[in-house]
């Protein structure tokens, strides 16, 4: 190649290059713009993700506060549901202790505090009827006032009562000398021989009731005077109108016909349900004539009964006839009312069947659980919702 050539060819490298060399430093000066563009954009995308990651720091900075104070309020749950188990189990610990007594006292037949009760129920009945007896003679001897009377005997009744009214007058000079001597009187105090002192009207009659003592019933106090049959619940007929007594009365009802017909004992019904089971019985041809029909639990059921039986004359022990789930909550409930009751268990309306889920078994469960927990609240609170009169 010739001295020319090679110039003429380093001439168009040359432009070539300082044509390249113009268009990469528009490109260069674009792409500089673009990054610095694209930055500006990362960082509003950072800023604004970084604000929603302090967001949701601070929302997991409460939740674990939150977190720490429900794990505190569940370890006091705990604690107070270990609290609440030994109460429960010393409850039912007392509660077969109880039982345990009260069976023992029946097989050893400790009627003393029973005989207590009813004499000292007997010595007030007696007063009752004393006072009652004094209100009756008092009220015969009442003198009776016309409400409507002729002029003519009223002024009769006036001048018959001028001297009358003359004499009562206070200002007169024979009731001052009168007034005198009585105010003397009353200044000496005298005393009583002690013989003659006046007995007060309640210890009269108290030393009439010593002197005339009860007499002495026929009856042991062990055997049964009345049945008492509590009610279990009403339902509607198959006709959907009447209301008929439930599966739960109907067999109690039932048991009552056949201790009734080997007993020949009065029959006493407690409960809301007591005309419909009154009904029940009568139709088969028993009448039952005690109704306790204002009670709406099991301690008004015995409250109740205990209250009409001893208007009733008092009966120290009953034939009580109750399901077997119900029968020591009720037997405990007469015992606090000083009554002794000989259970008569009356069955379920549903048979046990062997120990599996089923619906027989779940109302014996449901029954047996409910008498548990009740009896549970009524030796440690108390009885709830129970009337003292009807």
């Amino acid at each position: 190649m010739t001295p020319e050539q090679r110039l003429d060819r380093a001439e168009r490298i040359l432009i070539r290059t300082i044509k390249s060399g113009r268009r990469s430093r528009s490109e260069f000066r674009y792409k500089i713009n673009s990054l610095i563009d694209a930055q500006m954009r990362h960082e509003q995308i950072w800023q604004a993700e970084s604000h929603e990651v302090n967001e949701k720091i601070k929302a997991i900075a409460i939740a674990h506060s939150e977190l720490a104070e429900l794990q505190k309020l569940t370890d006091r749950a705990l604690v107070e549901l270990t609290e609440t188990q030994k109460l429960t189990s010393k409850a039912v610990a007392e509660l077969t202790e109880s039982q345990k007594l009260t069976e023992k006292a029946l097989r050893e037949k400790k009627t003393t505090d029973l005989t207590y009760l009813q004499e000292n129920y007997k010595a007030l009945q007696q007063i009752i009827l004393l006072e009652e007896k004094e209100q009756d003679s008092e009220a015969a001897a009442s003198v009776t006032v016309p409400l409507v009377v002729r002029n003519s005997e009223i002024d009769a009744a006036d001048e018959a009562s001028a001297p009358i009214d003359e004499a009562l007058f206070i200002n007169s000079s024979e009731n001052k000398a009168l007034t005198e001597q009585y105010t003397e009187f009353l200044a000496r105090k005298p005393e009583v021989p002690e013989h003659q002192k006046a007995v007060s009207e309640p210890e009269q009659k108290i030393e009439y009731v010593r002197k005339n003592p009860i007499p002495v019933q026929s009856k042991k106090l062990s055997e049964p005077y009345a049945i008492v049959v509590l009610g279990g619940g009403l339902t509607l007929d198959k006709n959907g109108k009447d209301i008929v007594v439930n599966g739960y009365t109907r067999l109690r009802l039932e048991k009552t016909l056949e201790i009734e017909k080997q007993s020949h004992l009065p029959i006493v019904l407690s409960g809301v349900e007591a005309p419909y089971m009154q009904a029940w019985l009568k139709e088969r041809g028993v009448e039952a004539k005690l109704l306790e029909k204002r009670s709406m639990n099991t301690c008004e059921n015995t409250r109740f009964s205990s209250l009409l039986l001893q208007k009733k004359g008092g009966a120290p022990t009953v034939m009580l006839v109750t399901d077997e789930y119900h029968m020591p909550r009720t037997r405990r409930l007469f015992a606090l009312n000083g009554i002794e009751t000989i259970p008569v268990v009356a069955p379920m309306p549903t048979a046990l069947t062997r120990w599996q889920p089923s619906v027989q078994n779940y109302d014996h469960s449901r029954r047996a659980n409910y008498e548990l927990l009740a009896t549970i609240r009524d030796m440690l609170f108390g009885s709830s919702d129970c009337r003292e009169v009807p």
